[in-house]
């Protein structure tokens, strides 16, 4: 029996709608009725990243980086393929550049979407501490 199982059933057009358990994403390759496939990946991306920065930061003695979000810019090449992705975290807690630099590598070894993407498309990250 596999580890994860999901549903996608498209019934017309572009639109397609998957089930992950008890939940429902609907992604559009069109961007017109939900978020086309690429936008779902970066924000997966930084939704599994963000856990990972928190983990990163404990296993690094840092247990309150308090709230945490994540700006995400990608490029797409001239066959819409995801070519770069950046990610800005910004911190409420304040650590010093090379606090954070030993989260952020940490955290990289911990997000499993990052091991599972090309190390060519691997987000280049900025992190800001102080935010909030």
């Amino acid at each position: 029996m596999a580890d994860i199982e999901t549903t996608s059933t498209s019934e017309q057009g572009y639109t397609t709608v998957s089930r992950a358990g008890d939940y429902q994403l609907t992604v559009d390759a069109t961007g017109g009725d939900g978020p086309d496939p690429n936008s779902v990946l970066v924000a997966d991306y930084a939704s599994c990243f963000i856990p990972a920065f928190r983990v990163g930061g404990q296993q690094e003695g840092h247990d309150d980086l308090g709230t945490i979000t994540i700006e995400a810019e990608a490029d797409l090449d001239d066959g819409d393929d995801l070519a770069a992705v950046r990610f800005t975290v910004h911190v409420e807690a304040d650590l010093s550049d090379e606090e954070f630099d030993a989260v952020v590598e940490r955290a990289e070894d911990i997000c499993h979407v990052h091991d599972a993407l090309r190390e060519g498309l691997h987000a280049e990250i900025e992190v800001r501490g102080g935010q909030f």
